[in-house]
């Protein structure tokens, strides 16, 4: 299949020839979601820590005589009910990581670079060609491409390209290597050069 390039210095605009196995898959929702579901997974930090009755310092003592007292029998002062006593469910560290084949993941990813395609969310230019580290470049280049909500990606990450668009909330910039699932749909666009595409395409 073929996709529009658009050269931003001339505003005009060439085709390229893709692979149809990576940007023409049919959009595989439950994958999409799962993919994504893993990878915000892994990125949990999973060490809260609280302490339980055995946790807790002191308590060894049995507070008072099992009989003879009148208030209820006691075996320790650590207990859930007593102030600075243990948690009664306590939080332990964990790992929320999920097993993820590479198989899947890049299903995933190239169904979500499919569907962008399909949905002409997906542009392509030749080059960005930032040469200064000013915000107003790239919010120039947003609007000669009639977006305002974009990630923008490139095989490597273009210092320039970054500082320009670090105070602008809703730009974003990465290059091939680290692509995830969550920043590919968490924008309503995606902006890649031409040298990125084939990146991909080798990639997947």
């Amino acid at each position: 299949m073929k996709v529009k390039v658009l050269n931003l210095k001339t505003n005009k605009s060439t085709s390229n020839e893709v692979s149809d196995a990576v940007f023409g898959r049919e959009y595989n929702e439950s994958l999409v979601h799962q993919i994504t579901t893993a990878y915000m997974s892994g990125g949990r930090q999973g060490s809260k820590a609280q302490k339980n009755r055995s946790a807790v310092s002191g308590g060894g003592k049995k507070p008072w005589k099992q009989k003879g007292t009148g208030r209820a029998r006691a075996g320790t002062s650590r207990g859930p009910i007593w102030t600075g006593g243990g948690v009664t469910f306590a939080a332990q560290p964990r790992d929320y990581s999920k097993k993820v084949n590479k198989k899947m993941y890049k299903g995933a990813i190239s169904c979500i670079f499919s569907e962008l395609l399909r949905t002409e969310r997906l542009k392509v230019v030749s080059e960005f060609d930032i040469t200064e580290a000013k915000t107003k470049n790239i919010t120039a280049l947003m609007t000669s491409l009639g977006v305002k909500d974009a990630l923008l990606m490139t095989d490597e990450l273009d210092e320039n390209l970054y500082l320009s668009s670090r105070n602008l909330y809703h730009v974003g910039v990465c290059d091939t290597q680290s692509i995830d699932p969550v920043s590919l749909i968490g924008y309503e666009n995606v902006v890649i050069t031409e040298a990125a595409l084939k990146k991909v395409e080798a990639m997947l």
